[in-house]
């Protein structure tokens, strides 16, 4: 087998895998610490992950198409450490996460809405301020202190994020429209969003925990809703809105 060793948010993973593409795949995190955990991938964790991938096509009605077998092992060890991070309180979210100033902006949407080409704007109008961390799959680790949001290697199909983290200010829900609008909703208004957009637990008796989890994540961090367009402009609104600054501090 390929023994490698990641680390993310701060754990530290001896992941024992069955390719090479693998090792590759996780490159940006490879580190040579003291393991706190092992993740053994086996033959059968690439063939569920294979049945997961027909299955959810057979349900968009698409054409079935098949990976090789590295494709589903670089899945099937996401969906092994978001399972093991119940431990550490910490969450794997779907969304694509921007730092501004050091400041953490999450936003989640359905697949197609928009949520990178949101975020790119964010680089493109505050320039060097803005740090991508994630653009599809972070790590929320939720503390006492608060919410702080991991880069991780499943970044998305452009490979956009960084081996950075920083404390998350919000998490905004996007929606496509024809002008740029922002309000804050309440943590009840967000929970649907929360439940669907997070990994959850295979494993029922971790249910509870993963409960408590959104649950602490409700209360720590502050919710929004983002009506915009691709205008550059939707970025500024974005985040004078999730900020209350003005355009002169912006």
């Amino acid at each position: 087998m390929n023994d490698f060793r990641i680390e993310i948010a701060k754990v530290v993973f001896c992941v024992k895998a069955q390719y090479q593409n693998v090792n590759e795949f996780c490159k940006e995190y490879l580190v040579d610490k003291k393991p706190d955990l092992e993740i053994v991938m086996e033959r059968i964790d690439i063939a569920h992950e294979r049945k997961i991938n027909f299955t959810e096509q057979k349900i968009e009605g698409i054409a079935l198409l098949d990976f090789p077998d590295p494709y589903y092992e670089i899945t099937a060890l996401q969906r092994k450490i978001a399972e093991r991070f119940f431990e550490f309180s910490t969450l794997l979210f779907h969304g694509s996460v921007v730092a501004l100033d050091g400041e953490a902006f999450l936003f989640t949407a359905k697949s197609g809405t928009g949520k990178s080409t949101h975020t790119r704007l964010w680089r493109e109008v505050f320039g060097s301020r803005a740090v991508m961390i994630n653009d599809d799959k972070p790590f929320l680790k939720i503390n006492d202190d608060g919410v702080t949001v991991y880069g991780s290697p499943w970044n998305g199909k452009h490979r956009i994020g960084s081996n950075t983290s920083a404390p998350l200010k919000a998490i905004c829900i996007l929606e496509r429209g024809t002008e740029n609008h922002i309000s804050e909703i309440s943590a009840k208004e967000a929970l649907p969003m929360l439940l669907q957009q997070s990994h959850r637990p295979m494993q029922m008796n971790m249910m509870p925990h993963y409960l408590d989890l959104i649950d602490q994540l409700s209360q720590k961090v502050r919710f929004y809703r983002l009506s915009c367009t691709m205008d550059p402009q939707a970025a500024v609104v974005a985040y004078e809105g999730m900020t209350n600054k003005g355009k002169e501090e912006v």
